[in-house]
């Protein structure tokens, strides 16, 4: 992989003695102070050569360096750097090279430290790694050496500043044709549910798709452990948590946030993803009558998500059978996203929860992925009891959403 050119003229080291020199001067990387900076190294270069030196330093400072116009590209979500000429980007179809590389590794550790300093993290020596959000909304996680081999380990997740509709991603494929009405009855029907997947599946956007279609006049309360939520709606209050400062003092964890979040009169209780204790608040609020909530967790698939919440509710304290009657009476749906071979995120299937003779709680698959529909299973006439309610409220459209799905099940 080539690395990315110098400007005629400035060599790596040049560069770095004009770094070095606006440091110690505090003067912003203008084209006069560059000038100013190469004059004083005995160096004399045209117009063109200081505007090229001026342009790097500046995006090396105060910008994303090589990274700037692969953020900038609407079509890229992730962008990961592995070395200085091992940077990755994915468009939504996996990952593949990007043509742009660092000088070095020690430009990618400037970077590094620079974005979390940013962000208000500390990251160095003593505290390797940085987990953090920048001020655009991106999701940054950082690894120093010698935690990471060789290299510092760069990963940014863009978030984009306005989220798709579900119009939009039916025309993506993440959601088969059709699929959207019964993703906004379930919405309409104030059900509680949970979006599941892996990482990168496509959790948060459909998530904040979904929270777009709530009512105007609804509240909706985010509490997220990093503000990646973006729902297109009018009343929306954000919370977000934060990690102790150099002293540990200061810590606020999801946990607070949820419990903070009941005593703001929430008509949509949501969690941006559930991942420890808070997932006890997270049940005991949607069980004490905030109809609605919703949030993502990580599973390898729908099945998986009642033993995923008992193992975050033993954490927590609370015993199995306890925390599967929570569940029982708390959630009603789970939609669960996959990412296929080929790179596209989509809607797997989608699942209803109902307890068995045990007393415990199980998934029962009620839709599944269809090229052409969702593609009804057992489960589907459970889920379709519940959306029934909609139908009285809104006899129109969402008796669509309510009735015949692929005219048929599969076998």
């Amino acid at each position: 992989m080539p690395r990315a050119a110098e400007p005629p003229g400035t060599p790596a080291r040049l560069l770095d003695g004009v770094r070095q020199w606006l440091a110690e001067s505090g003067a912003e990387p203008t084209p006069a102070r560059v000038a100013q900076a190469l004059r004083e190294q005995g160096r004399v270069l045209g117009d063109e050569e200081v505007l090229g030196a001026a342009e790097r330093l500046r995006s090396e400072l105060i910008g994303s360096g090589p990274l700037e116009p692969l953020l900038a590209d609407p079509s890229v979500t992730d962008v990961l750097v592995s070395a200085p000429d091992e940077v990755w980007v994915d468009r939504g179809g996996g990952l593949e090279r990007a043509a742009v590389a660092f000088s070095d590794a020690a430009a990618v550790r400037r970077l590094a430290q620079r974005l979390a300093a940013v962000a208000g993290r500390r990251l160095d020596d003593a505290r390797p790694w940085a987990d953090a959000r920048l001020p655009d909304g991106t999701r940054l996680h950082a690894v120093l050496p010698p935690v990471a081999v060789g290299c510092t380990c760069l990963s940014l997740r863009v978030v984009r500043p306005r989220a798709f509709t579900l119009g939009e991603l039916v025309a993506a494929g993440t959601v088969p044709p059709g699929g959207d009405h019964v993703l906004r009855a379930l919405v309409e029907a104030r059900l509680s549910f949970l979006v599941s997947g892996g990482t990168g599946s496509g959790k948060t956007t459909l998530l904040s798709a979904l929270l777009g279609l709530v009512g105007p006049g609804e509240r909706i309360v985010l509490a997220e452990d990093s503000a990646e939520l973006r729902p297109d709606h009018p009343h929306v209050v954000r919370l977000e948590t934060r990690p102790a400062n150099q002293e540990g003092a200061g810590l606020v964890t999801l946990e607070d946030l949820v419990r903070q979040a009941l005593r703001m009169r929430p008509d949509r209780l949501v969690v941006g993803e559930v991942r420890g204790a808070e997932v006890v608040h997270l049940l005991a609020a949607l069980n004490t009558g905030h109809e609605g909530g919703c949030g993502t967790v990580h599973a390898n698939a729908a099945a998986d998500v009642p033993a995923r919440l008992e193992a975050l509710g033993t954490t927590a304290g609370l015993d199995r059978a306890a925390l599967h009657s929570q569940v029982a009476a708390a959630l009603s749906v789970v939609v669960h996203l996959v990412r296929d071979r080929s790179g596209r995120r989509r809607i797997a299937e989608v699942r209803v929860l109902e307890r068995d003779a045990s007393g415990l709680v199980r998934t029962v698959p009620a839709l599944r992925w269809g090229a052409d529909a969702f593609v009804e299973e057992p489960g589907w006439e459970r889920l379709r009891a519940l959306l029934r309610p909609v139908d009285l409220a809104d006899p129109g459209g969402a008796r669509d959403a309510a009735g015949p799905v692929s005219g048929g099940r599969e076998r």
